[in-house]
């Protein structure tokens, strides 16, 4: 495939992030700095931070936010050459409170409405997805609308029938979905599109009502999976394919910072090493790696280290 000009395309939407600059209720704070969020655009700045070739495919409203948004991808050395700009619907942003404790900080979202939650099958140009070797979505981008989740689906099926990988966050938004159950039912449909799935053992126990790591595994790669990594937080990881299993321990860090933004950089690790052709165990001890330089920040990207960063 060294012919394929791309190594990832990933979808979704990405926002204005708002964070309070003083701690406190949100109602209170009077001053917030601006900062990029989108689940799908935080992987792909990583990968491009790493030297991968990397296409995000998007809408974005004609207004400041969007500009900023897609300046900001733009600045990453990400293709943006598949993200909409749509006149009747505006970006989406977010306030996030300012934690002092390393707990996860309160977030409002404003996005109902968003030029995102409009992507559908119009956006899917197959020459486009056929350019990169590798898909990357999360279970963020099919909980904005119907429309949505269908491009999500198509594309998934697409590229694991073209013979490339398919990685899969659930990345959990129950305030987005209309309840839990619903929820579960279409992520869980979803991971069983993906190559690769890379829950939170709290997410997978929610999806599957299951309790160990090997259980929920085995609960994915039952539904067509071919590997399942499990998040453990300070933990480490768990990874579990037909031929292996293993777990790799956490990575200590003095302060934990913000945890947003943390399963975008395991993300990163593991994608990136396994597309270069790396062992399960060691993509698992990038991602713990990159994971915890994420925590240790406010901004969902600012952790996001640069290839000669990496430790050796």
């Amino acid at each position: 495939m060294d012919d394929i000009p791309f190594d990832v395309i990933t979808l979704g939407e990405t926002m204005a992030l708002l964070v309070a600059d003083e701690p406190g209720p949100l109602a209170e704070c009077e001053h917030f700095t601006k900062h990029l969020a989108g689940a799908e655009s935080n992987v792909a700045i990583g990968l491009a931070r790493l030297g991968l070739r990397v296409s995000w495919v998007s809408r974005i409203g004609a207004d400041s936010f969007g500009e900023f948004v897609r300046r900001a991808v733009t600045r990453e050395q990400v293709d943006c050459t598949n993200v909409g700009i749509d006149p009747q619907r505006p970006t989406g942003f977010m306030l996030k409170a300012r934690s002092l404790d390393g707990q996860d900080p309160k977030v409002e979202y404003f996005r109902k409405g968003s030029a995102a939650s409009a992507l559908s099958l119009a956006d899917f140009d197959a020459s486009r997805f056929l350019a990169a070797r590798h898909l990357h979505v999360t279970g963020i981008t099919p909980a904005l609308s119907p429309s949505a989740a269908e491009l999500v689906a198509h594309s998934m099926r697409f590229m694991r029938a073209a013979g490339r990988t398919v990685s899969f966050d659930p990345n959990l938004r129950p305030s987005l979905w209309p309840d839990r159950a619903t929820m579960a039912e279409h992520i869980n449909r979803l991971a069983g599109l993906a190559n690769w799935v890379l829950p939170g053992i709290n997410e997978g126990r929610t999806l599957t009502g299951l309790d160990a790591p090997a259980d929920i595994a085995a609960f994915y790669l039952a539904r067509g999976a071919e590997a399942v990594v499990i998040k453990l937080g300070a933990d480490g990881a768990y990874y579990r394919s037909a031929r292996e299993v293993g777990t790799v321990p956490g990575v200590t860090v003095a302060q934990v910072v913000d945890t947003v933004g943390a399963g975008d950089g395991f993300a990163v690790g593991v994608i990136s090493a396994r597309l270069e052709g790396s062992s399960w165990t060691e993509a698992l001890a990038r991602g713990n790696w990159i994971g915890a330089q994420a925590v240790q920040v406010i901004g969902d990207i600012d952790g996001l280290p640069r290839r000669g960063q990496l430790p050796r």
